[in-house]
């Protein structure tokens, strides 16, 4: 007898605070940690898991207000839960940390409604691909020659196509890193760089040229995500194939659809854990295909591997250090690439992953 209606019973969150291995940095950043917000949803004997990667506000969102909201309604429509909660976060305003409360618990719901059918999430989705190509990403400022050609070079040799590496925190060191990154890869492995808005629009200009020298194809966040008209700009001045991204740091669908009115990227970036879950990212994914323009997704790679197969216009998606090192550390399941894709697991129900809970106790926040 098909299921015909759940109502989900209970939304809990909490976060987890995790050291990285040694402090990190980027072209605008320094860190040593990252927080991740974890949610479980509850029906029919079912537990949903879903998860961001934010601060512990976040978790008081969950709790203290969109629980509540969910809660008593039908568990089979996670699309109608995500339009409830953003109607209820008014007050709140819809970005920031409501923006990526709401992320994780439609992430637990969408997970439980696969659990609740006995169905991965991907059948669920409708999946248009088999698996979702990606591409390593780490590189960080902070590493040194040896750190960033040992982890670039290690991505290349277990066969990821595309390797990403930090720039713009100390200019006149990136030419010499660039070196070591393509002595490392070779030249069969596309190279990529990410800015996070370290430049000004002259110095992003100038380093458009020398990364298209360096035979760079990726080029993200040469300036803020939200300096559209200087997007434009650059992108309309860089060497031909070096794509210019953005679009990770976006909460909502006005503010992709202003990116792409602005025809500010070749490539637009979303972050599932931060645009409104499943349910704002395939949204977002739909703008693209009005397009006929690729979407690459911003890490949570567990989650991401399986709503990428989804998209229409999919390109890739980053396989952050952290995140992969956190999600290896916390969930039974956890994907690992093959042929440099993940590929979900189709005999698993749901995102596939156990939450490991007595591990993570330790990083409870």
């Amino acid at each position: 007898m098909p299921v015909t209606d759940v109502p989900i019973e209970s939304v809990e969150a909490c976060c987890f605070t995790i050291p990285t291995e040694q402090p990190e940095s980027d072209g605008t950043l320094e860190w040593d940690s990252t927080t991740m917000l974890v949610v479980q949803a509850r029906a029919g004997g079912q537990s949903g898991l879903g998860y961001s990667y934010t601060q512990q506000g976040a978790a008081a969102v969950v709790n203290g207000k969109l629980g509540d909201v969910v809660s008593g309604s039908s568990a089979l429509r996670p699309g109608a839960a995500w339009a409830a909660m953003l109607d209820a976060v008014r007050n709140y305003g819809q970005t920031g940390l409501a923006a990526m409360a709401i992320s994780a618990v439609d992430i637990a719901l969408w997970d439980l409604k696969a659990r609740l059918l006995d169905q991965p999430l991907v059948g669920v989705l409708d999946q248009v691909h088999d698996g979702t190509p990606i591409y390593g990403s780490g590189g960080f400022c902070s590493y040194t020659d040896e750190q960033l050609g040992d982890q670039l070079g290690g991505w290349a040799a277990a066969g990821i196509a595309r390797v990403k590496m930090k720039v713009g925190r100390e200019p006149d060191r990136d030419r010499h890193r660039l070196a070591v990154a393509r002595d490392a890869i070779g030249d069969d492995v596309e190279l990529f760089v990410d800015a996070n808005g370290a430049y000004r629009r002259s110095q992003a200009i100038e380093w458009a040229q020398i990364f298209g020298e360096h035979d760079v194809k990726w080029f993200e966040e040469p300036l803020s995500s939200d300096d559209l008209a200087g997007l434009r700009m650059i992108r309309d001045r860089s060497p031909g194939g070096v794509s210019v991204a953005a679009g990770e740091y976006g909460w909502n669908l006005p503010y992709f659809q202003r990116m792409l009115d602005a025809e500010a990227v070749d490539c637009l970036q979303a972050d599932l854990t931060r645009c409104g879950g499943i349910s704002g990212f395939l949204r977002v994914a739909a703008l693209c295909d009005a397009r006929s323009m690729d979407l690459s997704a911003h890490c949570a790679p567990q989650i991401s591997a399986q709503a990428c197969t989804a998209v229409w216009h999919l390109r890739h998606l980053e396989y952050f250090h952290d995140h992969v090192r956190i999600e290896h550390m916390l969930f039974d399941g956890a994907l690992t690439p093959v042929a440099g894709a993940l590929r979900p697991d189709r005999s698993r129900p749901g995102l596939g992953v156990e939450f490991k809970r007595q591990d993570a106790a330790r990083y409870a926040v």
